[in-house]
């Protein structure tokens, strides 16, 4: 009978543990982030196309007067994310869409162009 406390404790105590530890886990990532997530989110928000671009066709956009948006350089690892306008877009050979959104594709792609719909953002120059 002991030993069936014992176990039951235990089991409570492991659950106990777990559970503090996810609950740390959203601190940090709520907290301490410094709000990227809301950034990004709203960066997308504008967004009506997404592509995966190479460094050269970066820098070349950055030479053309694209700014980067700042949200992209507090990830980690740090992304190159540029509103381009469409018919500068279509003149990048390398270029790759991905869909809009925070999902695997974008989280994995180092640098970013995105579209935004008519109206809402001027390309970043």
């Amino acid at each position: 009978m002991a030993s069936g406390v014992l176990d039951r404790m235990e089991a409570r105590a492991r659950v106990v543990r777990t559970r503090a530890a996810v609950r740390g886990w959203t601190y940090r990532q709520r907290h301490l982030a410094a709000g990227v997530w809301f950034r990004l989110r709203r960066l997308l928000a504008d967004a009506k196309a997404a592509y995966v671009i190479t460094d050269d066709e970066a820098r070349q956009l950055a030479a053309d007067g694209y700014r980067p948006e700042p949200s992209g350089r507090d990830l980690a690892p740090e992304k190159t994310i540029l509103f381009v306008d469409e018919s500068r877009l279509r003149t990048l050979a390398g270029r790759r869409p991905i869909p809009v959104g925070l999902g695997p594709e974008f989280l994995q792609a180092r640098v970013i162009a995105l579209v935004a719909f008519d109206g809402l953002r001027s390309p970043s120059r």
